[in-house]
């Protein structure tokens, strides 16, 4: 039963891994990491690994995204003021 559900944990990681990745615009990928992280917090959980787990839980699906979507909307902010280029 344990293997079983290592098993889907891992397919979860590896599924929200690849859409983290095929994913095209970089808010949808900082919101996909944030699911990749939530997804290997479940995976060290399942694993016993509690600590890892909590770690896991608060930077990779909490601050690495915000700090992505944050650094995504000041490019963009800053590109619509500067106007296009040529």
């Amino acid at each position: 039963m344990a293997d079983a559900v290592i098993v889907v944990a891992l397919l979860l990681v590896a599924a929200s891994a690849t859409a983290a990745v095929a994913a095209r615009d970089p808010v949808r990928q900082a919101l996909v990491l944030s699911v990749l992280g939530v997804v290997l917090a479940i995976l060290f959980t399942v694993l016993q690994a509690p600590d890892v787990a909590l770690s896991q839980l608060a930077v990779g699906s909490a601050l690495t995204p915000l700090l992505l979507l944050l650094a995504v909307h000041k490019v963009r902010r800053r590109g619509r003021k500067e106007g296009p280029r040529r």
